[in-house]
């Protein structure tokens, strides 16, 4: 006759294994992500950005070139260009969520869904690519 009480501590550990493992594995998506940064350029090489983990802008280059640039058509390659670095963040979280935590956990979708609606991935086709 199988002992109850050993069945029960036995899934108590099993339980307590799997959640450890669970909180080590998002434990981990997190220090991944917050290390995380992204690098976009135009197509022309003109400006190029570095967007952080938080989608904030961490480095610009512009090339001399750049200069000639009316003002405004300048700002528009440094904002298009700023988003297309933070849609590659969406990009490599998906990637971290997959090796950590699972995509189909309820951690990874959260995280990746986070990424997808605050950086969504930049249209085709956009002007730039003349």
């Amino acid at each position: 006759m199988p002992d109850i009480a050993d069945d029960a501590e036995e899934w108590v550990r099993s339980w307590s294994a799997s959640v450890s493992e669970k909180a080590a594995a998002a434990q981990s998506l997190s220090d991944q992500v917050s290390r995380v940064t992204a690098t976009a350029s135009d197509p022309e090489q003109l400006v190029t950005v570095t967007v952080d983990g938080s989608g904030c802008v961490a480095g610009l280059h512009l090339d001399q070139r750049a200069g000639r640039l009316e003002m405004d058509r300048l700002a528009e390659v440094i904002v298009r260009t700023m988003r297309k670095a933070q849609s590659r963040l969406t990009e490599q979280v998906t990637s971290i969520a997959e090796q950590t935590v699972g995509i189909d956990s309820a951690t990874g979708r959260a995280v990746v869904s986070s990424f997808e609606v605050r950086f969504p991935s930049e249209p085709t086709g956009t002007d730039d690519e003349r």
